[in-house]
């Protein structure tokens, strides 16, 4: 019994010893090492993606070596290093990617100009020793790549993705870890930096997509729910017409001000075009702007010309409403926030589409019973209720 049980205790010793040598398992990359028997001067436990790079950095030739350890996250998956010589993202990033062809680790390079697919290329770096072995579920990726020696410090990113498609890797999940796996590494030192995982096209996205759900998909709207049902009753009046100038006045601000980042956004990003997206913004802030000129132009409610004014504003603003939800959810697709954004958002709509089917109900009863009580009126007993003479 007692051999038994001295069996079980070793044999429990046994595999967690092998769970600490395993860098899949490794809290801390100077626990690891690889089966090439390979030394580095310095590593880093990147701060996501549970990656780990070790490296060599030749300061006289300018040459760099390294060994990059991440999960794939698939089994079929492919892990990413890469400098970007201009920026902090993946788009102009100088990469390399492994994973599994025909059977067998590869290494292949890719000068990643634009956010999308990807195919192999030449990168600005001189590049050999390209190798990549999997254990475990773990990829480690080996290279060497010379340097320009103009500076010490370089941006890298690293990414996992959870596929391979016919030799083509295919897109990785855009998590917050995802979003956030890049850093300024200092090759001398051995630390890396990072700003919070959001450099400043990160954020000037999100305030660009905050300020056009505000504007684009909320305020317009609320105007429009104010300008179609609050009128119907003749206390609201004339309040409904100042909320509703205010709400309108408010959305197009806001929305210039989203507009314009767009625009920024633009020229910082070379190579990147999302044409439709782009397009129906411009369409957006002409219609806007030609729709704020019509609080200038309004006619008088007896004049002739006020009809064909209705028609003209009624059209443009349903619109700019149906445009500006479109163009959200294009946003949505490009910037592919977590999950729970764009629900909440659909949320919104759902309840503002509630309130406006509460809201026609009730001013469909209000209008029926005026026309009702108007033509009840008692005659007045001359002339079948005719004027007097």
């Amino acid at each position: 019994m007692e051999s038994h049980q001295s069996s079980v205790i070793l044999l429990l010793l046994s595999l967690c010893s092998l769970l600490l040598i395993s860098p899949s398992h490794s809290q801390t990359c100077t626990s690891q090492t690889f089966t090439n028997n390979a030394l580095y001067s310095k590593c880093l436990d990147l701060p996501h993606l549970s990656s780990y790079l070790h490296y060599t950095y030749n300061t006289t030739n300018t040459s760099l070596s390294i060994a990059f350890i991440a999960q794939p996250a698939g089994t079929n998956g492919w892990v990413c290093w890469a400098i970007n010589p201009n920026g902090t993202g993946m788009a102009g990033s100088q990469a390399l990617i492994a994973f599994k062809s025909s059977g067998a680790m590869t290494v292949k390079t890719y000068d990643i100009t634009a956010i999308g697919p990807i195919t192999e290329s030449k990168i600005s770096f001189e590049v050999w020793d390209l190798s990549a072995e999997e254990s475990g579920g773990t990829i480690t990726l080996f290279a060497k790549l010379k340097l320009s020696g103009k500076s010490d410090m370089v941006n890298q990113v690293w990414q996992v993705g959870p596929s391979v498609t016919g030799g083509v890797p295919d897109s990785h999940a855009m998590g917050t870890d995802n979003k956030a796996s890049f850093s300024t590494l200092n090759l001398t030192a051995g630390q890396t930096s990072s700003t919070g995982g959001l450099d400043s096209r990160t954020k000037n996205r999100n305030i660009h997509g905050v300020l056009n759900v505000v504007s684009w998909g909320i305020l317009f709207p609320v105007g429009a729910i104010i300008a179609r049902y609050l009128r119907t009753f003749e206390s609201a009046d004339p309040a409904w017409f100042y909320l509703h100038a205010f709400c309108q006045v408010s959305a197009y601000a806001i929305g210039v001000a989203g507009w314009a980042t767009g625009l920024k956004l633009g020229g910082q990003s070379q190579g990147i075009i999302y044409t439709n997206h782009r397009n129906i913004g411009i369409a957006l802030f002409c219609l806007a702007t030609v729709q704020i000129f019509a609080l200038f132009l309004r006619p008088k409610k007896d004049h002739k010309y006020r009809f064909y004014w209705n028609i003209y504003h009624h059209g443009i603003g349903y619109t700019i409403i149906i445009l500006g939800i479109v163009n959200l959810f294009k946003g949505y697709d490009i910037l592919q926030p977590e999950k729970k954004w764009k629900s909440a958002y659909i949320i919104v709509l759902i309840v503002l589409g509630a309130i406006s089917l509460l809201l026609e109900a009730i001013t469909w009863i209000v209008v029926l019973r005026r026309k009702s009580s108007k033509s009840t009126k008692p005659h007045d007993g001359y002339n079948n209720g005719e004027d007097r003479q």
